[in-house]
């Protein structure tokens, strides 16, 4: 195998994976201190050993539980915090613009000609509030409907060349001359499915 000295420079979001590694480091960090502190405790006040264990099993299963509960707690906190916030929020009618989305300085942002978004975004749904970028970054493409009627995404691709090569092996010109009308049926077929897809 060829041996190459390119160079390849990866450019990726790791804030995920940071954000598992120091809540993995603070959990540790959490479980070592409740260790000594039972610990402490145990020798400190004169415990017995099978007292200091329990206390401690009791200690760590309260932490497991509340680090299961907290995504639970979280969700439906912000689920609340948002519920009032459109709720309360006076006069939130006469903040609609064109499509429901509103305008200026208002929570939620139009995006008719399309856009990415690179965080969390709520944006108008069948009557409520939807939220994309929640994840990460995400494409926003507006369809349209092309002369087949059918609806996607509109592309600029007309005008690049494509190129189609078919390789064909006959014995003579007459098993070509034969196979001509198949080859030239597969041909239009390639180029409709090329021209579907750009």
């Amino acid at each position: 195998m060829p041996r190459s000295d390119e160079t390849y420079v990866v450019d990726a979001d790791t804030r995920g994976f940071e954000a598992a590694m120091k809540a993995a480091s603070d959990s540790t960090r959490h479980f070592g201190s409740v260790f000594t502190a039972t610990l402490k405790s145990a020798v400190t006040s004169g415990k017995s050993l099978e007292d200091t264990v329990r206390a401690l099993a009791m200690r760590l299963s309260t932490m497991a539980l509340n680090s299961a509960l907290a995504p639970i707690e979280k969700g439906i906190s912000g689920g609340f915090d948002m519920l009032l916030q459109n709720l309360l929020t006076p006069n939130a009618s006469g903040r609609f613009a064109k499509g429901g989305a509103f305008s200026g300085g208002g929570a939620l942002t139009a995006f008719a000609s399309g856009g990415v978004v690179t965080g969390p975004t709520l944006f108008a749904h069948r009557g409520g509030t939807g939220l994309m970028g929640e994840a990460g970054a995400e494409a926003v493409l507006p369809l349209s409907r092309g002369a087949d009627g059918r609806l996607g995404v509109a592309s600029d691709g007309a005008g690049v060349p494509v190129n189609v090569t078919f390789n064909v092996q006959a014995r003579d010109a007459e098993s070509f001359r034969r196979s001509e009308s198949q080859l030239t049926a597969m041909l239009a077929r390639t180029v409709r499915r090329g021209s579907r897809n750009l």
